[in-house]
């Protein structure tokens, strides 16, 4: 292995970075290869260097409070990252715990609670900490931290969202004062992104109560109640220099799209997400509110769910597909603000995406054709849609007023937001979800897809998928990685049971004296990150 210092790694990947990005190769990409390859230390001064400081601001103001409205809560809302769900559970989760990486603006993985991780084979990574981190009640962060932050995950009573991920994690031991090393089942350049999602954020060893918060991270826990607001105030510790700007945050939780855009233009609360492309109309035509797109690789999906019955039939699925206006969607519901989708979840902006596999089409005649293989009879068939599913409800009506045309007789039921993801998604035949992007493709295989993923929305188990989710980790060769993932794409797009018509931007509105808010690929919001680097100018 090739380890070089601090100084060193700031100016030796500073430098080949900019030689090989201006040759065509990604920066992202280029990190991932060292790291698996073991030719460089991953370090906080090289990849922060390398970077640069993509949030920096120009004078950031010192204090005030906001309040902050998303668009899903729930009573089912946790400060245990291990269980987040929801985009409010991600928010919370990064105002009061930090990771051992973190995103920057590519999804590239920077150093954070690590100093560095290093590895020779992508199976072995051995982690420094950073020193002089101390936690909220003041104990200083150390090795066992780490161990029982990440290996609980591994336990089924903790029901950890990231046990899929986790399961590849062989053991994480303590291997000096301020050293952990993590072995992996088998090879996975992944890990350091991995690490940066928002399940694994570091706790104190041994937290078992999570009706407070006591972490690292930028804010300290005031109050929480869950469904209803979450209140953090400034971490005057934080080991970041300088951050966070804001005195206080708070959550709130507002389902209903209108009433949340009233929020903002009445000053109720300065910043909200989803907020729909006739919204953000309004909100540009209004004095001083801003509307910030970014471009992710969410999606809402029909789900197709496989419980037996007709929707567990593979003809029932594609004939469903082919009934997917993809065009109409886009500009109708949501004003030409997305890219089109192929059933598929890897969206185009991601290395992996198989560009060859031919785009399935709106074809009525085609799902009358699958229709009539798989049996379908006269009887209703209900499709549970919801605003908590960005699109879903103009998606059902959509699709309702075009079954005539393939034989299908297709009801929608709408359903209020409030409850929608514990009450109805992945609960039903025929339902819609709403999948925030995810960092890698084996990050989004391995929560959605493989066979005994959380949330394997459509119920589908495809040993040969499981297999090649296994062979791609371990492939040192991108090229055949990409060919796995590729192949993998293909039967998604078969025979999965998802339809995804488009991959969605997000639209974030705020008044316009909230500064300092970025774009981050994984979702508005700054994939939820915002916290640390939002401030108000006075």
């Amino acid at each position: 292995m090739h380890k070089i210092n601090m100084s060193e790694a700031a100016a030796s990947v500073g430098d080949e970075l900019q030689q090989l990005t201006r040759a065509g190769v990604s920066r992202r990409n280029l990190l991932r290869a060292m790291a698996a390859g073991g030719l460089l230390s991953m370090t906080g001064a090289g990849l922060m260097a390398a970077s640069g400081s993509a949030f920096a601001q120009q004078n950031p103001k010192k204090g005030g409070k906001i309040r902050v409205a998303m668009q899903a809560s729930s009573t089912a809302d946790t400060l245990d990252p291990a269980k987040g769900a929801l985009g409010t559970d991600y928010a919370r989760g990064y105002m009061f715990y930090n990771g051992l990486t973190e995103f920057d603006s590519h999804l590239g993985a920077k150093m954070a609670l690590a100093e560095s991780i290093e590895t020779k084979d992508a199976t072995v990574w051995v982690v420094r900490l950073r020193k002089g981190v101390q936690f909220h009640d003041g104990k200083a962060l150390a090795p066992a931290d780490v161990v029982y932050s990440i290996m609980r995950h591994k336990d089924p009573a903790t029901a950890s969202k990231a046990k899929t991920l986790a399961d590849q994690i062989k053991d994480v031991k303590a291997t000096g004062a301020n050293e952990v090393t993590i072995t992996l089942e088998g090879a996975n350049a992944d890990l350091p992104v991995i690490l940066a999602t928002s399940y694994f954020k570091i706790i104190k060893d041994g937290t078992k109560d999570f009706t407070t918060a006591v972490g690292t991270g930028p804010f300290r826990f005031k109050e929480f109640s869950p469904g209803v607001r979450t209140v953090g105030v400034r971490n005057e510790t934080y080991w970041k220099t300088g951050l966070p700007h804001l005195d206080e945050i708070e959550l709130v939780g507002i389902g209903d799209e209108a009433a949340r855009v009233n929020a903002l233009l009445s000053g109720d609360v300065q910043l909200i997400n989803a907020v729909t492309h006739i919204s953000a109309q309004r909100i540009r035509g209004t004095p001083g509110f801003s509307v910030l797109e970014t471009k992710t690789g969410q999606y809402t999906d029909l789900i197709v769910r496989d419980e037996g019955g007709i929707t567990g039939n593979e003809d029932f699925r594609r004939g469903m597909m082919y009934l997917l206006d993809r065009e109409q969607i886009l500009h109708a519901a949501f004003g030409g603000y997305g890219v089109i989708g192929n059933d598929q979840p890897v969206d185009p902006t991601n290395r992996y995406y198989l560009a060859g596999l031919p785009q399935r089409g709106f074809d009525p005649d085609k799902a009358k054709f699958h229709f009539q293989k798989a049996k379908l009879g006269a009887a209703p068939l209900q499709l549970y849609a919801s605003p908590p599913a960005t699109g879903s409800v103009e998606i059902a009506m959509l699709l309702q007023a075009v079954a005539p045309r393939a034989g299908l007789n297709l009801q929608v039921s709408r359903m209020p937001p409030d409850g929608y993801w514990s009450n109805h998604w992945m609960k039903h035949p025929l339902s819609f979800g709403n999948v925030d992007a995810r960092p890698s493709a084996d990050v989004l295989f391995t929560q959605f897809f493989k066979s005994n993923a959380p949330w394997n929305e459509a119920n589908w188990k495809n040993p040969k998928f499981d297999q090649m989710l296994l062979a791609a980790r371990g492939e040192p060769d991108d090229a055949k990685r990409k060919k796995i993932y590729g192949d993998m794409q293909v039967l998604v797009h078969e025979s999965g049971g998802i339809g995804i018509p488009l991959f969605l931007s997000s639209l974030d509105a705020h008044t316009s004296k909230l500064k300092g808010l970025g774009s981050i690929p994984l979702a508005g919001l700054m994939g939820f990150m915002f916290a640390e680097h939002v401030w108000l100018e006075s």
